[in-house]
């Protein structure tokens, strides 16, 4: 078999994932092939437990698609590390962590135009993963600490997934706990200690909030749900990203078609002018009660969720598209310097379509989960949009409702690999969901159970919310910084930052995107030496803090009260108590020798640890 009938075999084996029955159900209508070249550059590293890939970018590509083989000749398919949505990467480096050790594999890597285009396979090159007992290069993570790499990239402040936000005045209970009441304080936290500024949800225009009726054939509006929904973001100290939907029952073509238990309508409207005027009158009043600067300057408009799937849309891709266009002119209608955007689609499909339609589009959306999010400048830069914020409305490790990955540190390290890899190429990279207080399938029947939230039902912190409660603490000036050894880059991975006061911040992860590794893997258990150059003379405060199977973990923590369906009293009170990351050594003072300190950092597969130096008198 040649090495193009390797790359038209596996090319139709990944547009067939992708189409109907893959992670999107409407043919977007790409072509198979994408006018890319093959990768070029293909390493293999061997590794204890892994087989790490670094290939060269290829300009314009999306993202990549890492194939494996037994042989040279094939068969090759996509690996599978179990994210169930778009399996593939923006960039490499890559940790297979999915073989067997010691045995051989082959591996190539294909170029991604869009989802549904695959340019081909470049040649393979082989690659084994070293058994446990193996000697292996240590890891050396080395940091300027007087360097500069420019202000430090938080994607995840601009944005972050809520349940349809009329659950923020619902008085219901679910595991004993108020839902309004919790699920606000939910979006607070999230604002005061992960500086988060705008909150998205579905299910504003959804009758419950009783926007739209028709009395003798005639339209009505009615805003007063809305405004104490929006009232409330606001007094959280958040601003709304406005999803347009779903379709009130009135104006609804095909009412009987709805999703999830609160059953938002998923029809095309009956209407199309009523459509432009419900959407030109909500813009309207929220211009007139909040103010013109405020809505434009610190909110936008995205049209509708996920069309791409019918479960979201019944309509045909066309009728999306004459819905987005009618929406996108009303809001410019109200203001032209109001922003509109989408598609909002899944496993990033549709993405060129939305930069073609005769309409505004001043923000690009799309969703992924269980792969870090692709690099759609190669698509934008293609049709002169290169300026053009991207905007990940929706992400997370897994897209499937009570998935116990959720409460996991395997979910941490998974986001701090997704941010960081987001960290400068786009504007917002936003969790789905800041509380499990969330009912899209039904209310949470216990209180651990694969929720999407950063938080539990009871505010209380997942190692996810963990991750981003460290990250949140690195400085705002990013620090050059260089790693080695065994899974550098692709499975141990860090981000370096320095303080306005000098300090010195080192957050290091060791992480896969293995779901079959979601409990941990000793053979991945690894050891990093931090060695931090730079630093003046003086001594330096030592701190450390960790999320691990032992620290920030209230999973583990639930299991040590006995678990079950939900806490008692007293349980919630002492999961309460332990609901805060305290550092996990005693402060220690050092000082460099030659300017350089160095710490060794304990990381099993998965942890976090995060190292800070602060100089002290």
């Amino acid at each position: 078999m040649t090495v193009g009938d390797i790359a038209s075999e596996a090319r139709a084996q990944w547009v067939a994932m992708m189409g109907s029955g893959g992670a999107q159900d409407r043919a977007p209508g790409e072509p198979d092939a994408a006018d890319l070249p093959a990768p070029t550059g293909l390493v293999a590293a061997t590794g204890r437990g892994q087989v790490t890939l670094r290939w060269d970018p290829v300009e314009g590509a999306i993202g990549y698609a890492v194939h494996r083989a037994t042989s040279a000749t094939g068969p090759f398919t996509v690996v599978d590390h179990g994210g169930g949505d778009v399996l593939a990467v923006p960039h490499g480096p890559y940790t297979d962590t999915t073989v067997e050790p010691e045995r051989e594999y082959w591996y190539a890597v294909a170029p991604l135009a869009t989802v549904t285009a695959m340019g081909p396979l470049c040649p393979p090159v082989r690659g084994a993963a070293l058994g446990p007992d193996s000697a292996t290069p240590p890891l050396l993570l080395e940091v300027d600490a007087a360097g500069d790499d420019g202000p430090l990239h938080r994607p995840w402040r601009f944005m972050v997934g809520s349940e349809h936000l009329s659950h923020l005045l619902s008085t219901d209970r679910t595991g004993g706990r108020e839902i309004g009441e919790e699920l606000r304080a939910a979006l607070a936290r999230t604002h005061d200690e992960l500086g988060v500024e705008t909150v998205r949800a579905h299910g504003i225009l959804c009758d419950d909030l009783g926007v739209y009726r028709e009395v003798d054939g005639a339209p009505v509006y009615d805003w007063s749900g809305v405004d104490r929904v929006y009232d409330t973001v606001l007094a959280l100290g958040m601003r709304p990203i406005v999803e347009l939907g779903f379709m009130p029952r009135d104006l609804a073509s095909d009412p009987s078609r709805t999703v999830f238990t609160y059953r938002g309508i998923i029809s095309p409207p009956k209407d199309w002018d009523r459509w432009g005027d419900l959407v030109r009158e909500l813009v309207a009043h929220l211009v007139s009660r909040y103010g013109l600067d405020e809505v434009r300057d610190r909110w936008a408009f995205e049209v509708w969720n996920e069309a791409n799937l019918s479960v979201f849309w019944s309509g045909t891709p066309a009728e999306y598209w004459r819905l987005y266009e009618v929406a996108a002119r009303a809001v410019k209608d109200v203001d032209p310097g109001l922003r509109v955007g989408g598609p909002a689609t899944a496993a990033v499909g549709w993405i060129d379509r939305q930069l073609e339609v005769d309409a505004p589009v001043d923000f690009l959306s799309t969703h992924i989960y269980g792969s870090p999010p692709l690099d759609l400048r190669g698509i934008t830069a293609a049709r002169g949009r290169a300026d053009l914020p991207l905007w990940w409305t929706e992400w997370g490790v897994t897209a499937t409702h009570g998935n116990e990955i959720n409460d996991t540190v395997f979910a941490a390290t998974f986001l701090l690999c997704g941010m960081r890899s987001a960290a400068g190429r786009i504007e917002s990279l936003a969790p789905w969901v800041a509380s499990d207080h969330f009912e899209e399938l039904g209310r949470p029947p216990r209180f651990l159970h694969g929720g999407f939230g950063l938080l539990t039902v009871g505010n209380l912190a997942k190692p996810k919310f963990w991750a981003l409660w460290l990250a949140q603490r690195l400085g705002d000036t990013a620090l050059p910084a260089r790693m080695s050894g065994d899974g550098a880059g692709g499975m141990v991975e860090s981000w370096t930052a320095r303080g306005a006061d000098g300090r010195v911040g080192a957050l290091v992860w060791n992480g896969t995107l293995d779901h079959s590794k979601r409990d941990g893997d000793k053979v991945l258990d690894r050891t990093v030496t931090l060695r931090v150059a730079g630093l003046p003379g003086g001594r330096y405060a030592l701190r450390r803090w960790r999320v691990d199977a032992d620290h920030g973990n209230v999973a583990a923590r639930w299991q040590a009260l006995g678990g079950g369906d939900w806490p008692t009293d007293a349980q919630w009170a002492s999961l309460a108590e332990a609901d805060h990351l305290p550092e996990s050594e005693a402060v220690t003072v050092v000082e460099p020798v030659d300017g350089v300190v160095e710490v060794a950092v304990d990381l099993p597969n998965p942890a976090i640890a995060y190292v800070e130096l602060t100089a002290v008198d």
